[in-house]
């Protein structure tokens, strides 16, 4: 089968690393399937797998992807929730120590077909194209995540998003004002904070580090070092910093004494559960709300795509068709 694979490591140039070309076909064990791909989209974590982050040059050649929507062996339209726990793990997935993402112990879904658990399977809404779906079970789940099950925060909020443009970012700024906040956005560049407000919805951008017309009930932060402090002092009393990522580094400045003497709240927040893999689909399904897909490219054209995003060109989702 067609599929895009890492070959080898390259930290610096991630890339490089990649191929695209014929794979063997999946062999799914005991409870596993195949789902025949009809679209996948590309996440941050292709990169850092190329650059070695959760991948290892003993498990090469792996086939990248997280993501996926597609038609399981039975001929129904399923979305692939990518994380998968252990065989005997209960209850939450995300908390499962022994848990991966496909791509990393098991092979990705940039490939014409994937091998998948059976309980990862979720049905398509009919309403959704499979380019749509597919964009939703990482970065649309993480968002999800974030807003919905870690944040505190409720209809009529105000939520500071820093960064925009990204995966993630868009998917938070779309959830938020389609169920009721009032959402602000950060970005270095002009015109995606111009998208943001214009396409997305946002009700005002910002450039990063810039003083708010007030403190805000919730912060949600993907990008780490570089905004950290200005996500805290962003914050009212009380309220919730919740971090999904790190882009710009892993370490910043802790900043204690604010975080204890206003009561401020920081929430870590990793992917999703299947079940509110679901509920994302249902609230897409209700509400009309979509993916914003920057691109729809041929799975041949991987390299193309996932440049794009090394390079910050992107505005939303990229999405491969095998």
């Amino acid at each position: 089968m067609f599929a895009a694979y890492a070959v080898r490591i390259d930290p610096n140039d991630p890339v490089a690393g990649l191929e695209v070309g014929e794979r063997p076909e999946p062999e799914p064990g005991d409870g596993w399937t195949t789902v025949t791909v009809r679209a996948a989209a590309l996440n941050h974590h292709d990169l850092w797998s190329l650059r070695g982050v959760g991948l290892a040059e003993k498990q090469l050649p792996m086939v990248l992807g997280t993501d996926a929507a597609g038609v399981d062996e039975d001929g129904n339209e399923v979305v692939v929730h990518g994380v998968i726990s252990s065989p005997d793990w209960r209850g939450d997935e995300t908390l499962d120590p022994r848990r991966s993402l496909l791509s990393e112990r098991h092979p990705g879904t940039l490939a014409e077909r994937v091998a998948v658990p059976r309980a990862n399977l979720v049905p398509k809404p009919a309403s959704l194209s499979f380019e749509e779906a597919a964009c939703l079970p990482t970065s649309w789940l993480t968002a999800y995540r974030m807003l919905f099950v870690q944040s505190g925060l409720r209809p009529g909020g105000t939520v500071l998003v820093q960064g925009a443009g990204g995966g993630v970012s868009t998917a938070l700024v779309t959830l938020a004002k389609a169920t009721g906040h009032r959402v602000w956005v950060t970005s270095r560049d002009e015109a995606k904070r111009a998208r943001a407000v214009d396409q997305l919805g946002a009700d005002a951008a910002f450039e990063p580090g810039a003083r708010l017309p007030e403190r805000v009930d919730a912060v949600m932060e993907t990008v780490g070092e570089a905004t950290w402090s200005h996500s805290l002092k962003s914050l009212r009393p009380g309220g919730t910093l919740v971090v999904s990522g790190a882009t710009s580094g892993p370490n910043p400045p802790a900043d204690l004494n604010r975080v204890f003497f206003l009561q401020l709240r920081v929430v870590g927040s990793t992917m999703g559960t299947r079940d509110e893999l679901a509920g994302l689909l249902r609230l897409c399904h209700e509400t009309g709300v979509r993916p914003l897909v920057d691109q729809v490219l041929p799975l041949s054209d991987a390299r193309k795509g996932l440049s794009a995003m090394a390079a910050g060109e992107i505005f939303g989702k990229v999405v491969l068709t095998p």
